[in-house]
Protein backbone atom coordinates (compact mmCIF):
# COMPACT_ATOMS: atom_id res chain seq x y z
CA UNK A 1 0.00 0.00 0.00
CA UNK A 2 1.11 3.36 -0.90
CA UNK A 3 2.36 5.69 1.90
CA UNK A 4 0.03 8.89 2.38
CA UNK A 5 1.88 11.64 3.52
CA UNK A 6 0.78 14.66 6.09
CA UNK A 7 2.81 16.87 3.56
CA UNK A 8 5.49 15.60 0.96
CA UNK A 9 8.47 17.71 1.25
CA UNK A 10 9.94 16.33 -2.26
CA UNK A 11 6.69 17.29 -4.23
CA UNK A 12 6.39 20.67 -2.75
CA UNK A 13 9.83 21.12 -4.23
CA UNK A 14 9.14 19.99 -7.50
CA UNK A 15 5.71 21.92 -7.94
CA UNK A 16 6.20 24.67 -10.51
CA UNK A 17 4.87 27.10 -8.14
CA UNK A 18 7.34 26.74 -5.85
CA UNK A 19 10.13 28.79 -7.62
CA UNK A 20 8.30 31.47 -6.17
CA UNK A 21 9.36 31.19 -2.63
CA UNK A 22 13.04 31.39 -1.32
CA UNK A 23 15.24 28.78 0.12
CA UNK A 24 17.00 28.51 3.48
CA UNK A 25 19.61 26.06 4.38
CA UNK A 26 20.12 25.68 7.87
CA UNK A 27 22.44 23.43 10.20
CA UNK A 28 22.07 22.48 14.43
CA UNK A 29 24.74 22.43 16.14
CA UNK A 30 25.77 22.14 19.94
CA UNK A 31 26.98 19.75 22.25
CA UNK A 32 26.05 16.37 22.79
CA UNK A 33 22.55 15.03 23.71
CA UNK A 34 21.07 19.16 23.43
CA UNK A 35 18.52 17.71 21.61
CA UNK A 36 19.61 18.46 17.75
CA UNK A 37 18.11 15.43 15.99
CA UNK A 38 14.66 15.56 18.69
CA UNK A 39 14.43 19.50 17.75
CA UNK A 40 14.57 18.71 13.75
CA UNK A 41 11.94 15.69 14.22
CA UNK A 42 9.45 17.98 15.88
CA UNK A 43 9.72 20.35 13.30
CA UNK A 44 9.12 17.97 10.61
CA UNK A 45 6.24 16.57 12.72
CA UNK A 46 4.27 19.47 13.66
CA UNK A 47 5.08 21.32 10.13
CA UNK A 48 3.35 17.98 8.41
CA UNK A 49 6.01 17.40 6.47
CA UNK A 50 6.75 13.53 7.54
CA UNK A 51 5.05 10.49 6.06
CA UNK A 52 2.59 8.32 8.11
CA UNK A 53 4.84 5.14 7.22
CA UNK A 54 7.75 6.61 8.98
CA UNK A 55 5.29 7.61 11.93
CA UNK A 56 4.54 4.29 12.63
CA UNK A 57 7.79 2.88 12.11
CA UNK A 58 9.29 5.18 14.31
CA UNK A 59 6.27 4.67 16.71
CA UNK A 60 7.32 0.73 16.71
CA UNK A 61 11.16 1.99 17.29
CA UNK A 62 10.49 3.92 19.79
CA UNK A 63 9.28 1.40 22.04
CA UNK A 64 11.09 1.31 25.27
CA UNK A 65 13.33 4.67 24.28
CA UNK A 66 12.00 6.52 27.41
CA UNK A 67 11.08 9.46 25.21
CA UNK A 68 7.22 9.08 24.85
CA UNK A 69 5.30 7.51 22.29
CA UNK A 70 7.09 8.95 19.52
CA UNK A 71 11.29 9.57 19.43
CA UNK A 72 11.34 12.36 17.16
CA UNK A 73 14.95 11.62 16.77
CA UNK A 74 14.57 8.85 14.76
CA UNK A 75 13.24 10.43 12.25
CA UNK A 76 16.86 11.57 11.40
CA UNK A 77 19.22 9.58 13.19
CA UNK A 78 19.14 6.82 9.90
CA UNK A 79 22.06 5.24 10.90
CA UNK A 80 21.98 1.62 12.71
CA UNK A 81 24.75 2.70 15.13
CA UNK A 82 23.01 5.95 15.45
CA UNK A 83 19.95 4.49 16.51
CA UNK A 84 21.57 1.69 18.90
CA UNK A 85 23.53 4.74 20.79
CA UNK A 86 21.35 7.50 20.72
CA UNK A 87 23.24 9.93 18.96
CA UNK A 88 23.97 11.58 15.77
CA UNK A 89 27.03 10.46 13.74
CA UNK A 90 26.29 11.54 9.61
CA UNK A 91 25.55 14.53 8.46
CA UNK A 92 21.72 14.13 7.96
CA UNK A 93 19.92 16.33 5.27
CA UNK A 94 16.10 16.61 5.32
CA UNK A 95 13.75 18.84 2.54
CA UNK A 96 10.80 20.26 3.56
CA UNK A 97 8.22 22.99 3.03
CA UNK A 98 5.77 25.42 4.03
CA UNK A 99 3.69 27.87 2.57
CA UNK A 100 6.12 30.64 3.13
CA UNK A 101 9.07 29.43 2.13
CA UNK A 102 11.35 25.67 1.53
CA UNK A 103 14.16 24.65 3.53
CA UNK A 104 17.55 22.13 3.79
CA UNK A 105 17.91 21.00 6.99
CA UNK A 106 21.39 19.51 7.71
CA UNK A 107 21.35 17.65 11.30
CA UNK A 108 24.97 17.59 12.50
CA UNK A 109 26.42 15.54 15.48
CA UNK A 110 27.54 17.46 18.81
CA UNK A 111 30.43 14.78 19.51
CA UNK A 112 33.64 16.82 19.81
CA UNK A 113 35.17 14.00 17.37
CA UNK A 114 32.58 14.54 14.97
CA UNK A 115 33.08 18.38 14.38
CA UNK A 116 34.57 17.54 10.93
CA UNK A 117 31.00 16.67 10.04
CA UNK A 118 29.70 20.28 11.71
CA UNK A 119 32.09 21.90 9.18
CA UNK A 120 30.90 20.04 6.43
CA UNK A 121 27.23 20.54 7.25
CA UNK A 122 27.78 24.30 7.89
CA UNK A 123 30.02 24.78 5.02
CA UNK A 124 26.51 25.75 2.72
CA UNK A 125 23.99 26.58 5.46
CA UNK A 126 22.71 30.22 5.59
CA UNK A 127 21.70 30.16 9.21
CA UNK A 128 22.51 28.09 12.30
CA UNK A 129 21.12 26.66 15.07
CA UNK A 130 23.13 26.19 18.21
CA UNK A 131 21.14 24.10 20.73
CA UNK A 132 21.78 24.41 24.40
CA UNK A 133 20.41 22.35 27.55
CA UNK A 134 18.81 24.26 29.56
CA UNK A 135 20.47 22.12 32.77
CA UNK A 136 23.59 22.59 31.37
CA UNK A 137 23.91 26.24 30.44
CA UNK A 138 27.15 27.08 27.92
CA UNK A 139 29.41 24.39 27.41
CA UNK A 140 32.88 24.52 24.98
CA UNK A 141 31.42 22.72 21.95
CA UNK A 142 28.44 25.01 21.68
CA UNK A 143 30.74 27.73 21.87
CA UNK A 144 33.57 26.20 19.46
CA UNK A 145 30.17 25.52 17.12
CA UNK A 146 29.27 29.04 17.43
CA UNK A 147 32.81 30.32 16.46
CA UNK A 148 32.45 27.45 13.29
CA UNK A 149 29.47 29.58 12.03
CA UNK A 150 31.26 32.70 12.14
CA UNK A 151 33.96 31.47 10.09
CA UNK A 152 32.51 29.71 7.67
CA UNK A 153 30.40 33.20 7.30
CA UNK A 154 26.96 31.93 7.93
CA UNK A 155 25.50 35.76 9.07
CA UNK A 156 22.27 34.25 11.45
CA UNK A 157 22.38 32.24 14.33
CA UNK A 158 19.62 30.89 16.43
CA UNK A 159 20.38 29.79 20.20
CA UNK A 160 17.89 27.66 20.93
CA UNK A 161 17.56 26.95 24.60
CA UNK A 162 16.16 23.12 24.91
CA UNK A 163 14.60 20.77 27.59
CA UNK A 164 13.23 23.83 29.40
CA UNK A 165 10.56 20.99 30.98
CA UNK A 166 12.83 20.04 32.52
CA UNK A 167 13.64 23.10 34.20
CA UNK A 168 10.12 24.11 34.84
CA UNK A 169 10.13 26.60 32.07
CA UNK A 170 11.82 29.10 34.26
CA UNK A 171 12.76 32.23 32.97
CA UNK A 172 15.23 33.00 34.74
CA UNK A 173 17.40 29.85 33.50
CA UNK A 174 16.72 30.93 30.40
CA UNK A 175 17.95 34.63 30.90
CA UNK A 176 20.79 33.80 32.39
CA UNK A 177 21.89 31.14 29.24
CA UNK A 178 21.37 34.14 26.91
CA UNK A 179 23.33 36.79 29.31
CA UNK A 180 26.38 34.12 29.02
CA UNK A 181 26.00 33.67 25.22
CA UNK A 182 25.83 37.06 24.65
CA UNK A 183 28.80 38.16 26.71
CA UNK A 184 30.53 35.09 24.23
CA UNK A 185 29.58 36.51 21.07
CA UNK A 186 30.31 39.96 21.76
CA UNK A 187 33.55 38.79 21.03
CA UNK A 188 33.41 38.95 17.00
CA UNK A 189 30.41 41.26 15.41
CA UNK A 190 29.80 38.58 12.40
CA UNK A 191 26.78 37.54 13.57
CA UNK A 192 23.35 38.33 14.44
CA UNK A 193 21.79 36.37 17.43
CA UNK A 194 18.30 35.23 18.33
CA UNK A 195 17.81 33.37 21.06
CA UNK A 196 14.39 31.33 21.94
CA UNK A 197 13.22 28.71 24.88
CA UNK A 198 12.13 25.64 23.56
CA UNK A 199 11.32 22.08 24.22
CA UNK A 200 11.57 19.50 21.70
CA UNK A 201 10.30 17.12 23.38
CA UNK A 202 6.94 18.53 24.14
CA UNK A 203 6.99 21.21 21.31
CA UNK A 204 6.75 24.62 23.25
CA UNK A 205 7.82 27.16 20.71
CA UNK A 206 8.75 24.55 17.99
CA UNK A 207 6.28 25.50 15.05
CA UNK A 208 3.47 26.61 17.83
CA UNK A 209 3.65 29.19 20.20
CA UNK A 210 3.67 27.78 23.71
CA UNK A 211 1.39 28.78 26.61
CA UNK A 212 3.63 27.48 29.46
CA UNK A 213 5.99 30.13 28.77
CA UNK A 214 3.94 33.70 28.31
CA UNK A 215 6.68 35.35 29.33
CA UNK A 216 8.27 34.80 25.93
CA UNK A 217 7.25 37.48 23.53
CA UNK A 218 9.04 36.47 20.21
CA UNK A 219 7.87 34.24 17.64
CA UNK A 220 8.30 30.29 17.33
CA UNK A 221 10.97 28.87 15.72
CA UNK A 222 9.03 28.07 12.74
CA UNK A 223 7.97 31.60 12.45
CA UNK A 224 11.04 32.73 12.81
CA UNK A 225 12.73 30.48 9.66
CA UNK A 226 10.57 32.01 7.60
CA UNK A 227 10.68 35.26 8.07
CA UNK A 228 14.72 35.57 8.63
CA UNK A 229 16.35 37.24 5.35
CA UNK A 230 18.43 35.11 3.47
CA UNK A 231 21.74 36.28 2.50
CA UNK A 232 22.68 38.23 -1.10
CA UNK A 233 22.08 34.88 -3.97
CA UNK A 234 25.01 33.93 -4.99
CA UNK A 235 23.79 34.32 -8.58
CA UNK A 236 24.68 38.88 -7.52
CA UNK A 237 28.22 38.42 -7.26
CA UNK A 238 30.84 37.86 -9.63
CA UNK A 239 30.78 34.98 -12.52
CA UNK A 240 33.16 32.41 -11.23
CA UNK A 241 33.54 28.62 -13.16
CA UNK A 242 35.97 26.16 -12.32
CA UNK A 243 36.04 23.62 -15.47
CA UNK A 244 35.38 20.18 -14.29
CA UNK A 245 35.96 18.01 -17.40
CA UNK A 246 36.96 19.58 -21.13
CA UNK A 247 34.36 17.97 -23.33
CA UNK A 248 35.93 16.96 -26.54
CA UNK A 249 33.26 14.83 -28.96
CA UNK A 250 34.94 15.09 -31.93
CA UNK A 251 37.72 17.12 -33.20
CA UNK A 252 35.46 20.28 -33.70
CA UNK A 253 33.73 21.09 -30.42
CA UNK A 254 35.58 22.24 -27.34
CA UNK A 255 33.75 22.64 -24.22
CA UNK A 256 34.44 23.47 -20.44
CA UNK A 257 32.21 21.40 -18.44
CA UNK A 258 31.58 22.61 -14.63
CA UNK A 259 29.29 24.30 -11.90
CA UNK A 260 28.91 27.97 -11.99
CA UNK A 261 30.23 29.09 -8.31
CA UNK A 262 28.85 32.72 -8.73
CA UNK A 263 27.06 35.02 -10.89
CA UNK A 264 25.69 35.14 -14.56
CA UNK A 265 26.56 34.30 -17.61
CA UNK A 266 25.83 34.89 -21.69
CA UNK A 267 26.68 34.17 -24.54
CA UNK A 268 28.98 37.39 -25.76
CA UNK A 269 30.22 37.95 -22.36
CA UNK A 270 33.93 38.86 -21.87
CA UNK A 271 35.62 36.74 -19.55
CA UNK A 272 38.79 36.07 -18.28
CA UNK A 273 40.62 32.50 -17.82
CA UNK A 274 43.05 32.14 -15.06
CA UNK A 275 45.79 31.61 -14.18
CA UNK A 276 47.45 32.17 -17.62
CA UNK A 277 44.75 35.73 -17.55
CA UNK A 278 44.01 35.75 -21.24
CA UNK A 279 40.82 37.13 -22.16
CA UNK A 280 38.14 36.02 -24.29
CA UNK A 281 34.02 35.81 -24.95
CA UNK A 282 31.62 33.41 -24.05
CA UNK A 283 30.58 31.22 -27.41
CA UNK A 284 27.78 29.72 -26.02
CA UNK A 285 26.06 27.55 -23.12
CA UNK A 286 25.27 24.05 -23.40
CA UNK A 287 23.20 21.79 -21.14
CA UNK A 288 21.53 18.07 -21.88
CA UNK A 289 18.53 19.94 -23.14
CA UNK A 290 20.35 22.21 -25.43
CA UNK A 291 21.62 25.18 -25.79
CA UNK A 292 21.04 28.42 -23.31
CA UNK A 293 20.11 32.39 -23.38
CA UNK A 294 22.08 32.79 -20.03
CA UNK A 295 23.03 30.57 -17.12
CA UNK A 296 23.26 31.96 -13.34
CA UNK A 297 24.74 29.97 -10.00
CA UNK A 298 24.23 26.79 -9.42
CA UNK A 299 23.86 25.79 -12.76
CA UNK A 300 25.81 22.76 -14.42
CA UNK A 301 26.65 23.70 -18.05
CA UNK A 302 29.26 23.47 -20.99
CA UNK A 303 31.06 26.68 -21.71
CA UNK A 304 32.47 27.20 -25.21
CA UNK A 305 34.96 29.89 -25.90
CA UNK A 306 35.35 32.30 -29.08
CA UNK A 307 39.21 31.44 -28.89
CA UNK A 308 41.15 28.30 -28.41
CA UNK A 309 43.11 28.37 -25.17
CA UNK A 310 44.46 25.54 -23.76
CA UNK A 311 42.39 25.31 -20.68
CA UNK A 312 42.15 21.52 -18.41
CA UNK A 313 40.62 20.57 -14.97
CA UNK A 314 40.99 23.15 -12.19
CA UNK A 315 41.33 26.27 -14.53
CA UNK A 316 39.13 29.05 -13.71
CA UNK A 317 36.61 31.24 -16.01
CA UNK A 318 35.79 34.43 -14.68
CA UNK A 319 34.00 38.00 -15.14
CA UNK A 320 36.60 40.21 -17.08
CA UNK A 321 35.72 43.01 -14.77
CA UNK A 322 36.31 41.48 -11.62
CA UNK A 323 39.22 39.51 -11.38
CA UNK A 324 40.05 37.36 -8.78
CA UNK A 325 43.23 36.92 -7.00
CA UNK A 326 46.22 34.40 -7.86
CA UNK A 327 49.01 33.92 -5.63
CA UNK A 328 50.95 30.90 -4.66
CA UNK A 329 50.49 31.84 -0.45
CA UNK A 330 47.98 32.91 0.94
CA UNK A 331 46.71 33.56 4.62
CA UNK A 332 44.08 31.68 5.68
CA UNK A 333 41.85 30.64 8.97
CA UNK A 334 42.42 26.51 9.46
CA UNK A 335 39.99 23.87 11.17
CA UNK A 336 42.38 21.12 11.51
CA UNK A 337 39.95 17.75 11.54
CA UNK A 338 42.42 14.65 12.11
CA UNK A 339 44.05 12.79 14.98
CA UNK A 340 47.02 13.36 13.50
CA UNK A 341 48.57 16.75 14.68
CA UNK A 342 49.29 19.05 11.78
CA UNK A 343 53.45 19.87 11.11
CA UNK A 344 54.75 23.17 9.60
CA UNK A 345 56.61 22.23 6.44
CA UNK A 346 55.02 19.37 5.47
CA UNK A 347 53.18 18.79 2.28
CA UNK A 348 49.73 17.74 1.52
CA UNK A 349 47.29 17.99 -1.61
CA UNK A 350 45.19 21.06 -1.52
CA UNK A 351 41.47 21.17 -2.82
CA UNK A 352 39.92 24.07 -3.82
CA UNK A 353 37.14 24.21 -6.33
CA UNK A 354 38.32 21.38 -8.61
CA UNK A 355 41.73 22.22 -7.99
CA UNK A 356 44.32 20.49 -6.74
CA UNK A 357 47.73 20.08 -6.28
CA UNK A 358 50.51 20.16 -3.22
CA UNK A 359 50.55 22.42 -0.81
CA UNK A 360 52.84 23.48 2.60
CA UNK A 361 51.85 24.44 5.73
CA UNK A 362 54.05 26.90 5.68
CA UNK A 363 53.65 29.00 9.23
CA UNK A 364 51.22 28.75 11.99
CA UNK A 365 50.64 32.33 13.19
CA UNK A 366 48.73 31.95 16.02
CA UNK A 367 46.31 29.31 17.45
CA UNK A 368 42.48 30.50 18.69
CA UNK A 369 41.47 29.99 22.58
CA UNK A 370 38.35 28.57 21.72
CA UNK A 371 36.87 30.33 25.18
CA UNK A 372 38.11 33.37 24.89
CA UNK A 373 39.00 33.68 21.38
CA UNK A 374 42.34 34.85 22.64
CA UNK A 375 45.33 34.05 19.64
CA UNK A 376 47.97 31.59 21.35
CA UNK A 377 51.41 30.47 20.15
CA UNK A 378 51.22 27.27 18.96
CA UNK A 379 53.84 24.63 16.88
CA UNK A 380 51.40 22.14 16.04
CA UNK A 381 47.87 21.89 15.27
CA UNK A 382 45.29 18.87 17.63
CA UNK A 383 42.26 18.08 16.18
CA UNK A 384 39.57 20.23 16.41
CA UNK A 385 42.20 23.32 17.20
CA UNK A 386 41.04 26.27 15.09
CA UNK A 387 44.17 28.58 13.78
CA UNK A 388 45.15 30.87 11.22
CA UNK A 389 48.18 29.59 9.02
CA UNK A 390 49.90 30.86 5.99
CA UNK A 391 50.14 28.04 2.98
CA UNK A 392 52.24 28.06 0.11
CA UNK A 393 51.22 26.11 -2.99
CA UNK A 394 53.65 24.75 -6.27
CA UNK A 395 51.31 26.07 -8.65
CA UNK A 396 49.50 28.80 -8.75
CA UNK A 397 45.92 29.25 -6.69
CA UNK A 398 43.03 31.00 -8.72
CA UNK A 399 41.02 32.29 -5.41
CA UNK A 400 38.56 34.90 -3.70
CA UNK A 401 38.99 35.57 -0.24
CA UNK A 402 36.45 33.21 1.68
CA UNK A 403 33.96 36.28 2.85
CA UNK A 404 33.71 37.47 -0.50
CA UNK A 405 32.80 34.12 -1.98
CA UNK A 406 32.71 31.29 -0.10
CA UNK A 407 33.26 28.27 -3.01
CA UNK A 408 35.75 29.92 -4.15
CA UNK A 409 37.46 31.19 -1.13
CA UNK A 410 37.41 27.62 0.44
CA UNK A 411 39.40 24.45 0.28
CA UNK A 412 40.63 21.17 2.13
CA UNK A 413 43.94 19.60 2.89
CA UNK A 414 44.72 16.11 1.83
CA UNK A 415 47.04 13.94 3.63
CA UNK A 416 48.66 11.89 0.55
CA UNK A 417 49.67 9.20 2.33
CA UNK A 418 46.57 7.90 3.85
CA UNK A 419 44.03 9.83 1.74
CA UNK A 420 42.15 11.50 4.57
CA UNK A 421 40.79 15.32 4.92
CA UNK A 422 42.89 16.46 7.82
CA UNK A 423 41.37 20.20 7.21
CA UNK A 424 39.03 22.63 5.80
CA UNK A 425 40.07 26.08 5.64
CA UNK A 426 38.93 29.51 4.48
CA UNK A 427 40.72 32.09 2.44
CA UNK A 428 41.80 35.59 3.85
CA UNK A 429 44.03 37.04 1.62
CA UNK A 430 47.03 36.55 -0.49
CA UNK A 431 50.77 36.96 1.28
CA UNK A 432 54.22 37.07 -0.30
CA UNK A 433 55.33 33.74 -0.72
CA UNK A 434 59.17 32.63 0.88
CA UNK A 435 60.46 31.13 -1.48
CA UNK A 436 62.81 33.05 -3.85
CA UNK A 437 64.27 32.22 -6.95
CA UNK A 438 67.73 33.42 -5.47
CA UNK A 439 67.36 30.38 -3.05
CA UNK A 440 67.06 28.07 -6.11
CA UNK A 441 70.67 26.35 -7.91
CA UNK A 442 71.86 28.30 -10.08
CA UNK A 443 72.90 25.50 -12.81
CA UNK A 444 70.68 21.99 -12.84
CA UNK A 445 69.18 19.36 -15.23
CA UNK A 446 66.68 17.57 -15.74
CA UNK A 447 64.29 14.65 -17.37
CA UNK A 448 61.20 13.72 -17.11
CA UNK A 449 60.85 9.77 -16.59
CA UNK A 450 58.23 7.56 -15.58
CA UNK A 451 55.21 10.69 -14.94
CA UNK A 452 57.88 12.15 -12.45
CA UNK A 453 60.79 14.93 -12.80
CA UNK A 454 64.11 14.57 -12.23
CA UNK A 455 66.78 17.25 -10.98
CA UNK A 456 70.49 16.96 -11.39
CA UNK A 457 72.23 19.85 -9.14
CA UNK A 458 75.30 20.43 -10.74
CA UNK A 459 75.78 23.78 -8.57
CA UNK A 460 79.10 23.71 -6.55
CA UNK A 461 77.20 25.77 -3.79
CA UNK A 462 74.79 22.70 -3.39
CA UNK A 463 77.20 20.19 -3.68
CA UNK A 464 75.29 18.32 -0.87
CA UNK A 465 72.78 17.77 -2.85
CA UNK A 466 74.16 16.73 -6.31
CA UNK A 467 72.10 13.21 -6.01
CA UNK A 468 69.16 12.70 -8.54
CA UNK A 469 66.08 14.14 -6.63
CA UNK A 470 62.80 12.80 -7.92
CA UNK A 471 59.89 15.18 -7.85
CA UNK A 472 56.69 13.03 -7.91
CA UNK A 473 54.02 15.19 -9.08
CA UNK A 474 52.63 13.27 -11.97
CA UNK A 475 50.19 16.67 -13.00
CA UNK A 476 53.11 18.74 -12.95
CA UNK A 477 55.27 16.29 -15.44
CA UNK A 478 52.26 15.78 -17.66
CA UNK A 479 51.59 19.83 -18.00
CA UNK A 480 55.51 20.73 -18.55
CA UNK A 481 55.54 17.48 -21.05
CA UNK A 482 52.70 19.34 -22.98
CA UNK A 483 54.04 22.42 -22.86
CA UNK A 484 57.44 20.37 -24.34
CA UNK A 485 55.66 19.03 -27.06
CA UNK A 486 54.36 22.10 -27.99
CA UNK A 487 57.55 24.18 -27.56
CA UNK A 488 59.18 21.38 -30.31
CA UNK A 489 55.80 21.77 -32.64
CA UNK A 490 56.45 25.69 -32.99
CA UNK A 491 60.04 25.03 -33.40
CA UNK A 492 59.43 22.86 -36.14
CA UNK A 493 57.53 24.45 -38.36
CA UNK A 494 59.83 27.87 -38.27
Amino acid sequence: MASTLLSNPMADFAQPEEHDRDLLRFTTAGSVDDGKSTLIGRLLYDSRNVYDDQIESVSKASAGRNAGAIDFSLLTDGLRAEREQGITIDVAHRYFSTPRRKFIIADTPGHEQYTRNMVTGASTADLAIVLVDARKGLLVQSRRHAFIASLLGLQHLVIAVNKMDLVGYDERVFSAIERDFRQFLELFQTLEPFFIPVSALEGDNIVHRSDRMSWYRGPSLLEYLEEVPVEESASRKPFRFAVQRVVRPDHIFRGYAGTIASGEIKPGDTVTVWPSGRETRIASISTWDGELDSAQAGQAVTLTLSDELDLSRGNTIAAADFEPEVATAFRATLVWLNETSAQTGKRYRIKQATHQGWAELAQIEHRININTLEKEAAETLEVNSISVVRIETARPLVFDPYAANRITGSFILIDPATNATVAAGMIDRAVESTHRVSDLPAQFTWQIKDRALVVNVDDPQFAAENDPRTISDPEAADLLQRLLERLHKLSSTE
